[in-house]
């Protein structure tokens, strides 16, 4: 017989009854609930551009220690220390932008302050220029520039506003390349046990695998780096004596530069740079637009059909097409520094995923098609 277990209620207590929630308690745990989730998902989110701001901080700094590495290495070979070879070429780095910065900016600024006098003219001659050729009446585009400029001018103290959130912004980004310019060179002396402890992350029968991922990235960023100092110099170059000489525009120094430095950005720097130069052109002469468009075509079509199938496809190794939507995705995830850097994020990706997926797969599917290579059997 099975024995029936008795509940025994102690003397003077009755026995507890389950108590239903009502439909209030309901809704303030509810309430409750989605509020704590929001906290979550805001603190979440928080922690997510930390980390991604972090991740873009040590991506920038490993690509500034790939060239003092380099260096540090052939200078090695010839007996220097690799302490001093990587400071030879910090050293060198630094005096030769600081040079060009020096030569560059008192022109630029010469020039960027006059174009920002002329502005109101410019944007009036332009709508001009286009209600010829459109049979519009032109706008009042020029007249708000002119009030603009004029409320500035006349007023200065609104400029403090923005001018110190720019001071700020600018001392943030040249102490954040301080930092970064400075533990590049840590690196580049001793790489060694970064490159052994990011190894040792991983088992022991995939570290040469690891090792090889790490290699083959660090070909990919030296040539893009390679490639983007070429493009940047052959364009700005070219550009600025072709304005200068060919059609004898104003301002060629400022708008080569600009040119030079969207340059950074793959295609779309091309493409915006383009914009300033042939719209002041067009207050010149619609043929003279014309030109500067022609000229600005045809220099970078040098730089994309010779710079970078020689230069930058051999070390990158990627379609055109994929960088052009790979910047658009990493520029929305990274913002402005993820443009700067969208060809080093896609190449390593594309090298993770080949290693990681690609390859094996590969081998698999040679080893399951390759025939049996063992002896035939004598009859």
């Amino acid at each position: 017989m099975a024995r029936e277990r008795a509940i025994r209620v102690p003397s003077g207590r009755s026995p507890r009854r389950a108590v239903q929630p009502t439909g209030e308690d309901r809704g303030q745990r509810a309430i409750f609930g989605a509020i704590a989730l929001g906290a979550v998902l805001i603190v979440l989110g928080l922690l997510v551009q930390q980390l991604v701001t972090l991740l873009l901080a040590v991506l920038i700094t490993i690509i500034f220690s790939l060239p003092l590495a380099a260096c540090a290495t052939r200078l090695e070979r010839y007996g220097v220390p690799r302490a001093l070879g990587a400071l030879l070429a910090l050293a060198l780095g630094v005096g030769a932008v600081g040079g060009l910065i020096a030569l560059l900016i008192p022109t630029l600024i010469s020039q960027v302050k006059t174009l920002i006098d002329a502005a109101p003219s410019l944007v009036h001659s332009i709508e001009l220029k286009i209600s010829s050729i459109t049979g519009q009446r032109p706008g009042h585009v020029a007249s708000q520039v002119q009030q603009y400029v004029g409320t500035y001018a006349h007023n200065p103290s609104r400029l403090l506003g923005p001018l110190a959130s720019i001071g700020l912004s600018a001392a943030t980004v040249v102490g954040g390349l301080v930092i970064a310019i400075i533990t590049a060179y840590y690196i580049a002396v001793t790489p060694e046990p970064l490159l052994d402890g990011a190894a040792s992350l991983f088992p022991p029968e995939r570290r040469p695998d690891v090792m090889r991922v790490m290699m083959r990235l660090r070909a990919a960023w030296l040539g893009w780096l390679r490639g983007l100092a070429i493009a940047v110099l052959i364009i700005g170059v070219l550009l600025y004596l072709g304005l200068q000489l060919l059609v004898g525009l104003k301002f060629a120094l400022f708008f080569a530069v600009f040119s030079a430095v969207a340059e950074v950005i793959p295609y779309f720097g091309s493409l915006i740079s383009g914009i300033p130069p042939v719209a002041y052109a067009l207050t010149v002469s619609p043929g003279t637009a014309v030109a500067v468009l022609a000229m600005y075509i045809a220099i970078h079509q040098i730089e994309a059909n010779v710079i970078g199938p020689v230069v930058m496809s051999r070390a990158v190794h990627l379609h055109p097409a994929v960088i052009a939507f790979g910047v658009v995705a990493v520029g929305s995830v990274f913002g402005f520094l993820g443009l700067v850097i969208a060809v080093p994020i896609l190449s390593l990706l594309m090298i993770v995923v080949e290693e990681a997926w690609v390859l094996p797969r590969e081998r698999a599917a040679e080893q399951v098609i390759r025939p049996s290579a063992s002896p035939a059997r004598a009859p």
